[in-house]
């Protein structure tokens, strides 16, 4: 007998795969169904062999079941199967198995019951199974954006930042309600912090025990409740915090400030502020990664003749003149042979790469400063620049 062709499955199915597929077809051949009692038999058969990890080692192997190791017709659940009873407590005859009879119990499969797998869902969560005790919200993360210039962004800043936030209750420090006045026993579940609650099914009623709404699983009821925030123990407030941005930080990133986000519900854990880095445009230089890019124009005779010209940083070196824009100032001369198609890179005068350290020689853990180079040549010339010129262009042939 070939369990799994029975079952519809293949030899690699899962047990979740094994337990569907059961239920599927339990339901078709069931005899109080109409079905077909001796597929039904077929179909158990082969459910207690497959949904057990050593028969179904066994089977896999030798292509049978020996006696021995787990008790026969012990199923997934604890039922005992050897009279034919299903994972569900019902026979292949229709009466009671292991105890579990329900034949007026109102077992209908005639009626609209929607979607079996929710039925079959309901009744093992039913199966004694308890709800734990509902813990509180936690409080919502936030988000805000911060506008930094790009110096700052060059050699880290701090900022001081006011946002308006949900915080916890001062006057019962986030408890809801006054510790020193104590408590009453719950009404709605007499103190049990749980409640039971019958639902209907094919199988019959069943039983759940779910945390109570009202006293939300611990059994009592504050006497006095907290007249500032009601109960919620956090009402709407401001924060205030100094944020450290560290040098080399990009537009975009963000900074997670653990707890820093709105107060959870009766002193649930807070939620966190996410720092949302903006970084300004600059007027002199553009940011491409580490590196910075900027456009310099100058005049052809100060390369033929040699001269060094002034290139801005944003590092303020100290060779260099400050400038309207916090920079300094490099020298810089271009070579003759320079092609001006390509840009002149000046190594390590870029951005600080974030959370690099400054160990490794000249430039180490920094970006490069890309010059783009345009010739600049004058509107007007006059004729005795022109003379010099042409016996210039003589002299270079």
């Amino acid at each position: 007998m070939d369990y799994y062709k029975i079952l519809g499955i293949n030899k690699d199915a899962s047990e979740e795969e094994v337990k569907k597929a059961f239920r599927k077809l339990a339901h078709k051949y069931h005899p109080d169904k109409g079905g077909d009692e001796k597929k039904f038999k077929e179909i158990n058969e082969a459910y207690q062999i497959l949904s057990s990890k050593e028969k179904r080692a066994q089977y896999d192997r030798f292509g049978r079941v020996f006696s021995g190791g787990q008790q026969a017709g012990g199923g997934p659940f604890g039922f005992d199967f050897s009279q034919g009873g299903g994972p569900f407590g019902f026979s292949a005859q229709g009466g009671p198995a292991s105890g579990w009879d329900f034949g007026n119990a109102g077992f209908n499969f005639s009626g609209d019951f929607g979607d079996l797998s929710d039925v079959f869902d309901a009744f093992f969560e039913g199966m004694g199974v308890k709800q734990k005790r509902r813990s509180y919200h936690g409080g919502a993360d936030v988000q805000i954006a911060q506008e930094i210039d790009l110096e700052e962004a060059y050699r880290g800043v701090e900022k001081k930042i006011r946002y308006s936030v949900s915080v916890k209750c001062e006057k019962c420090e986030g408890l809801g309600h006054d510790s020193k006045a104590g408590f009453d026993k719950c009404e709605t579940c007499a103190g049990r912090g749980e409640i039971k609650e019958i639902r209907k099914s094919f199988f019959g009623d069943i039983m759940q025990v779910k945390a109570c709404p009202k006293c939300f699983g611990t059994g009592q009821i504050p006497k006095k409740v907290c007249d500032v925030c009601r109960g919620a123990g956090k009402v709407r407030g401001e924060k205030n915090l100094t944020i450290e941005i560290r040098p080399g930080i990009a537009d975009g990133q963000i900074i997670k400030i653990q707890g820093a986000g709105e107060a959870g519900e009766r002193s649930a854990k807070e939620g966190d502020l996410y720092l949302i880095i903006k970084i300004k445009p600059h007027p002199i230089f553009k940011r491409q990664g580490d590196d910075l890019i900027i456009k310099k124009d100058f005049r052809m005779v100060d390369l033929m003749l040699g001269k060094k010209i002034d290139i801005p940083t944003i590092s303020g070196n100290p060779e260099g003149k400050q400038s309207s824009y916090g920079a300094g100032k490099l020298k810089i001369e271009i070579p003759a042979d320079f092609d001006l198609k390509d840009n002149l890179k000046i190594r390590g005068e870029g951005m600080p790469r974030f959370g690099a350290t400054p160990f490794g020689g000249q430039g180490f853990g920094r970006g490069d400063l890309i010059v783009e180079l345009k010739v600049k040549t004058p509107k007007k010339i006059s004729p005795k620049a022109k003379k010099i010129l042409e016996d210039l262009e003589k002299e270079i042939d």
